[in-house]
């Protein structure tokens, strides 16, 4: 299956499959939390999330950002205070819920949709190890402006493009590459006086590419 096309087994799932839940959430909703135990999985049909974390100081993280077809849930992290992460819409969003668990076990009307996604479930879990595995990446390099020019090369690689859209306000991309909002702006001004980068607004162009 192309999980590009999944919304296409929506109507399925919900006419037969009794093991899983599809919702709608507006902007600024909280989609889910991640609770010990519940071993729960989503996937995002439509829209973006973002997976956030407050330490015990008020200080926010954006661990992870998901948009369309991305896969996430308690199931991915060893949970050890309630609430403690939370994923919120950044838009309106459409999501698919289910319990891990329940993949083992087929539905009593053996429906197409829960049936494809067991039989693809491997596929998105190595996606999944992807994307986690190049966050690491990002937030392993040490400086500001080692983290913008590494998180630039990103989106300008996933959207075959030396020009792109950042999907964060900056003051969340400061929350998602871990850094001093101050420090971040000063190496974009930096890097913009230095001709790596063009910014028009949220809109980023390459020039060392």
């Amino acid at each position: 299956m192309d999980f590009l096309s999944v919304s296409s087994f929506i109507k399925d799932y919900e006419d037969h499959c009794s093991k899983v839940q599809h919702k709608h959430f507006r902007k600024n909703e909280t989609i889910t939390t991640y609770i010990a135990k519940r071993n729960q999985v989503c996937i995002l049909v439509s829209g973006e999330a973002d997976l956030i974390r407050y330490d015990y100081n008020g200080n926010k993280t954006i661990v992870e950002h998901f948009t369309s077809n991305d896969i996430f849930g308690e199931v991915f992290y060893m949970i050890t205070t309630n609430n403690e992460l939370f994923v919120r819409a950044k838009q309106d969003c459409d999501v698919i819920f289910l319990v891990y668990d329940n993949l083992k076990n087929k539905c009593k009307q053996n429906c197409k949709f829960h049936q494809t996604l067991s039989d693809n479930l491997a596929e998105l879990i190595l996606n999944k190890v992807t994307i986690l595995n190049s966050r690491i990446e990002l937030l392993t390099k040490r400086s500001t402006r080692d983290k913008l020019l590494g998180y630039f090369s990103m989106l300008s690689t996933r959207s075959f493009s030396k020009s792109f859209k950042l999907p964060f306000s900056l003051t969340d991309l400061a929350d998602y590459l871990s850094v001093d909002r101050s420090a971040m702006m000063r190496e974009l001004k930096s890097l913009r006086d230095e001709g790596f980068i063009e910014k028009n607004g949220n809109m980023i162009t390459l020039l060392y590419k």
